[in-house]
Order: C-alpha cells, then structure tokens, then sequence
C-alpha cells in the first residue's frame, strides 16, 4: 500500500506502467512467501521446545511468548532468536515504508491546491495508521517488561495487533469507494424509512 500510494502521488503518470499486473503479482508473492517463511520458523521453534507448563495458553492463540513460559528449557536465548528474526523482517518492511512516505509528504507538501493535498493525506493516512497501529501494539506485546504483563492487558495489545488491523483495513479502504458510499447510504436510509425517521445526514 506504501508503494501504491507513492506511485500514485509521486508518478502518477507512470502507475500503469510500474504497478500492473506482473508487479502486484510479485509484491503479493513476497508477502506470502515471507509470511509463510516467518511462520515455518515460529513453528520450527514451537515444536522444538519442551513444554512442561501444561497445555493451556493464557492467549486465545498460540502467541510465541505465552508458549515459551510452558517450556521446561532455558527459553532466553530462544526467544531472542526468534525476536531477531521478527525484528530483521519487520524492519526491512518498516525501512521501505517510512522511505515511502517521506517521499509522499514532500510531494504532497509541494502540490498548489489545497484540495490535492486533502485528497491526496485522505488516501494515505488510513494506511499509515494501521501500520503505526500493528507496529506498536506488536511491539509492546513482544518487547514489554514481566512487570507491567497481566492476561488481560495480553489479550487487548493481542487484538490490536492481530485482529483489528485487519478487519479494519477493508473498510477504510473500501470506503473510498464512491459506490460503495451509496450503497451504504442507501441501506441505512431503508432502515430509518422502516422506523420513519429519516436523519438529515442522509438525505443529500
């Protein structure tokens, strides 16, 4: 989404011609293909550890945190590799993100209209914020002190993480659809008209 909004800004003329079919198809198959590789890696080291700690994770999935503090081993070094090997992948992805989006800012920065730029900062930062979203909440899942750790606050950072982004991702982007506005629109103004209350919102 990062590169696609910069084309779409920063080469405009050229998005035809540097995103078509062959390019998304190579970027949707670094994504999986680096998605699966973490995961095969994560479950290497699951099913390599000894776990004495019972059989019950205190998460509603198998996050690698609640399954090191089953293990019978040392799990420190462990848990540092696998860190490492998040951290590597993450930051490469972060890296070409946050070089994306300075060059966005700056061509944004220089466009005359004032409606360009609105339109321009309404198609990105949706994206942004579910990344800045994921990020921190991934980190502080992975990186916080024992101190501060309690089930509750495991499972919450877990849903920011792991559920909201993206369920929320569809929506924000799908709703930039003109269409799909009017579609809504439509659907909630039948189900006012049932009640016979119409609000003044949607009666444009």
């Amino acid at each position: 989404m990062a590169y696609d909004c910069y084309i779409a800004i920063c080469k405009p003329l050229h998005y035809g011609s540097l995103l078509g079919s062959r390019a998304c198809a190579q970027m949707a198959a670094t994504a999986w293909g680096s998605g699966v590789l973490y995961a095969l890696l994560h479950t290497a080291s699951t099913f390599s550890l000894p776990l004495c700690g019972g059989n019950a994770v205190d998460q509603f999935f198998c996050e690698i945190p609640q399954i090191l503090k089953l293990s019978c081993s040392h799990s420190y070094f462990r848990k540092v590799w696998v860190l490492l090997a998040g951290v590597c992948l993450a930051f490469g992805c972060f890296v070409f993100i946050i070089l994306s989006y300075v060059q966005i800012f700056r061509a944004v920065l220089r466009m005359p209209s004032e409606h360009s730029r609105h339109k321009a900062f309404s198609m990105c930062l949706p994206h942004l914020f579910v990344v800045s979203l994921f990020l921190n909440t991934a980190m502080f899942a992975y990186l916080k002190p024992p101190s501060i750790s309690s089930p509750s606050l495991n499972v919450l950072v877990a849903v920011l993480y792991s559920v909201i982004p993206p369920a929320v991702n569809p929506l924000i982007y799908s709703m930039r659809n003109q269409e799909l506005k009017v579609a809504v629109r439509r659907a909630i103004s039948q189900m006012f008209l049932k009640n016979d209350y119409f609000p003044f919102f949607l009666q444009k």
